[in-house]
């Protein structure tokens, strides 16, 4: 059976939506070192839609709207559903270290302490400013 993925630089991207996405995109780049690779902004100021690279991996992005599309009616913010998330994201990083310092800089709450893990790697989890949750770390499963 042949694989059902395509030949291109990352093959799964998770996508996720903000409240306040020109905010967001700005934290994260600054925060983890994502770079913005497309961004599409409405006529109101919102964000229709973002791609943010890090690596060979992406992550996409856009605002929450009053008139939400049919995707944005199937996603709910954390504070929607009692902080809680449904997904995350892990970010393979060079330097977990250095980049946890500069998550509590940036106010992110950090919700598991930086550490070195059983099955390799050192990482930890945090909250950015809206409550998604990431998890960055060195451990490469490749």
């Amino acid at each position: 059976m042949s694989s059902p993925a395509k030949d291109t630089g990352a093959t799964i991207i998770p996508c996720l939506r903000y409240r306040d996405a020109p905010k967001a995109i700005e934290w994260l780049c600054r925060t983890f070192g994502f770079e913005k690779q497309l961004v599409v902004p409405n006529a109101d100021g919102t964000i229709a839609h973002a791609q943010l690279s890090f690596g060979n991996g992406m992550t996409m992005l856009g605002s929450v709207l009053e008139d939400e599309t049919e995707f944005g009616r199937l996603i709910k913010q954390p504070d929607e559903i009692g902080g809680f998330e449904t997904q995350s994201a892990y970010v393979v990083v060079s330097d977990a270290d250095a980049i946890y310092a500069r998550a509590k800089a940036a106010g992110a709450e950090i919700v598991i302490e930086i550490k070195d893990e059983d099955y390799g790697g050192r990482g930890f989890s945090c909250r950015d400013l809206e409550g998604h949750l990431w998890n960055i770390g060195t451990y490469d499963p490749w």
